[in-house]
């Protein structure tokens, strides 16, 4: 983990490998960001002149180097692009700081310390810029035999210190933020490493016990169902999902209590630490990422454990529905019949529709306890990477201003989100001959049938909203801003933020 300070030194004086600052992209060629006005200095007011000439326009994500100026203690001055320069009197966006401050600890990979000399107006600055860097420093090394050994890693370690100029360490709010910024930071690297993991070493019971080791270092009362108390229990969905695996799923919940909240949320994560598409099987193509699959029960794993460090003001719940979708003889077939914890019946058309399965169980658990809104998470549909793309993910809900304050809640902290209908004309096509529910209906708007069919298993009269996530959990290309290749951690921080905005009584 990179370590984080506050510093009101001068960016001359400190010794570190590097010194970051911010260029903008402004009408007339790249601009210096506040904060680097000491580095604009020892460049006699010249260094935009001088990152023209090195080809730097002040664009988000690009990078320029330099050797730092005469006097400086640092060897290096390393230019982040922040995207467009600010309209007169406005303060850089913060999505833009954390993007910038992630670019830069990536890239300053190997590295012992930087300090960062970016635009810091603000307490919300300091966060947006520590976020940033904590997740842009992540690193998944734990399978590469090259990380046990510092020689060999060649100086591919992650950044290990890096120093917020213009922080001032004795200012509550600063501290505050710096701390809110490192546990929320850690957490959704938590969640990352789990989504990276093999499923050889994550499956249900594994994922299940780090959990339990979690919950007991924060505080946390934690609840594990294995497979017979999930057979006594009459989880059905859970149980037909994990049948065709020869490791027992497992349902997991996690309690966060605060001696004083009266609100209470419950946060519910699709957890099939490997999806084979069980009897309809995926085809070849498919299977490969397909580890991230538990991606929702990480993010809701981080959260309520980001949510205890933060010691906030409201009781949240989660919930992780964990199974592997396996083709065996056990498995559940096209055609078969399952009987729900809620005691519906659901024909099963396709057990590649699986995550809706487990969710459903989860979902009629949480209800029980008459939580004043449910969140579900998921990697559920490839349909809605179509609608949306591999970056943003997709709000649906039962309540169009709960819907909204999700929407906007993602949006605040940086996760692209889009709101999403839930057209009462798609429920007709599940309707079953045989049982309540299918678990298939229409092809056209597969993610928003998804939607309607987890709808199902929401107890009467309880704010709901499900967030499909499945577009941007993972990304298989190279990596951007602070998001690495791999597992993401999305919606940890949507999750986070939703329980801080109703322990301040803002939300619901």
């Amino acid at each position: 983990m990179t370590a984080l300070t506050l510093s009101t030194a001068a960016a001359p004086g400190l010794r570190a490998d590097a010194i970051v600052i911010g260029v903008a992209k402004g009408p007339k060629g790249p601009v210096v960001a506040p904060g680097a006005e000491a580095v604009d200095q020892a460049y006699d007011g010249r260094l935009a002149g001088v990152l023209e000439t090195l080809g730097a326009s002040g664009a988000e994500g690009e990078v320029t180097k330099l050797p730092a100026p005469a006097g400086f203690k640092a060897p290096l001055v390393l230019a982040v692009g922040l995207g467009a320069e600010p309209e007169k009197d406005a303060s850089f966006d913060a999505e833009a700081l954390r993007r910038a401050a992630g670019v830069a600890a990536r890239t300053l990979t190997g590295s012992k310390k930087a300090a960062f000399a970016l635009p810091l107006t603000d307490a919300g600055d300091i966060g947006a810029v520590a976020e940033g860097v904590v997740l842009g420093a992540y690193s998944f090394d734990a399978y590469k035999e090259s990380a046990k050994d510092a020689k060999a890693r060649n100086g591919k370690a992650p950044l290990a210190e890096a120093a917020l100029l213009g922080g001032k360490p004795r200012d509550a709010a600063h501290k505050a933020a710096l701390a809110r910024a490192v546990a929320v930071g850690e957490e959704l690297n938590r969640a990352r490493d789990l989504i990276n993991m093999p499923p050889n070493d994550l499956d249900p019971a594994a994922f299940a016990a780090l959990a339990q080791t979690a919950a007991k270092e924060h505080g946390i009362k934690v609840q594990v169902l294995d497979e017979k108390a999930l057979a006594k229990g009459g989880y059905g969905g859970i149980l037909g999902v994990g049948s065709g695996s020869s490791s027992a799923p497992r349902l997991v919940k996690l309690s966060y209590t605060s001696g004083t909240a009266d609100k209470h949320l419950a946060f519910v994560g699709k957890g099939i630490t490997y999806d084979s598409g069980g009897i309809s099987l995926k085809p070849a193509g498919h299977n490969e990422t397909m580890k991230c699959d538990m991606s929702g029960a990480a993010a809701v794993f981080a959260a309520v454990v980001a949510a205890a460090r933060l010691g906030l003001d409201v009781n949240v719940t989660g919930w992780l529905a964990l199974a592997e979708n396996m083709p065996s003889g056990s498995a559940t077939r096209p055609g078969d019949v399952l009987r729900m914890y809620s005691g519906k019946t659901v024909e099963v058309l396709n057990t590649d529709a699986e995550g809706r399965l487990v969710l459903a169980d989860a979902l009629w658990a949480a209800s029980q306890e008459k939580p004043d809104a449910i969140v579900d998470v998921a990697t559920l549909t490839g349909a809605m990477m179509l609608a949306l793309g591999s970056r943003t993910f997709g709000v649906m809900a039962n309540d169009e201003a709960f819907r909204t304050a999700v929407f906007e809640a993602a949006e605040e902290v940086g996760e692209p989100a889009w709101p999403m209908p839930l057209p009462e004309h798609l429920r007709k096509g599940m309707d079953s001959s045989v049982a309540d529910i299918a678990n298939m209906g229409e092809r056209m708007g597969g993610g928003l049938v998804a939607g309607l069919f987890l709808r199902e298993f929401v107890g009467e009269g309880i704010t709901w909203a499900h967030l499909d996530i499945a577009g941007p959990a993972f990304n298989e290309g190279g990596p951007f801003g602070y998001t690495p290749k791999g597992g993401t951690g999305t919606a940890v921080r949507t999750l986070v933020r939703l329980a801080e905005l109703t322990a301040a009584g803002e939300l619901g």
